[in-house]
């Protein structure tokens, strides 16, 4: 009999953080929930990333996964946009550890790898792939279809994302 493992993926983001949660059984995935945390840009920093905090926390408690995965940080031109990138994934990541879950990390073009079949790629397939393969998947942003897209990847890349933390621990 084949365990049921439940996951959580985060797209972090200062403005909107996405976070999907799917069921894996086996090689079946299963839709589970998804949604948008979103902060108040007329707050300051500090009480924007308290409200990605708040959101995902609240997300995680009401749907309890077993594992989660977050994408990483990609650098762009503005360093300021960058750093700020940086801090909302840093909640992201810290929320789950939190929760005492333990946390993978996946670059955007293994994600779009592994979902669409090649490393580049647009919203638009992502969430044409996300909808094939989570049929009853239903989300209210990009940035949720993304957080799908994240599970749907480290449920393909587990037991090789569990080896790599049991090696780094050494």
């Amino acid at each position: 009999m084949t365990e049921t493992i439940r996951i959580a993926g985060i797209d972090p983001g200062l403005r909107f953080t996405g976070w999907g949660i799917i069921d894996v059984t086996g090689s079946s995935l299963r839709f589970v929930a998804a949604g948008t945390v979103k902060s108040d840009a007329k707050l300051a920093l500090a009480s924007r990333l308290c409200q990605l905090h708040d959101g995902l926390s609240s997300a995680l408690h009401t749907y309890l996964p077993q594992e989660a995965a977050v994408e990483a940080t990609f650098v762009n031109r503005d360093a300021s946009a960058t750093l700020k990138l940086g801090q909302a994934r840093g909640v992201a990541m810290l929320v789950p550890a939190l929760a005492g879950l333990p946390v993978s990390e996946y670059a955007p073009n293994a994600v779009k790898k592994t979902v669409i079949g090649t490393g580049h790629g647009d919203k638009r397939q992502i969430r044409m792939m996300v909808s094939t393969l989570l049929p009853k998947a239903h989300f209210d942003s990009d940035d949720a279809a993304d957080a799908l897209a994240i599970a749907i990847c480290h449920a393909n890349n587990r037991g090789a994302a569990a080896l790599a933390r049991r090696v780094a621990a050494l």
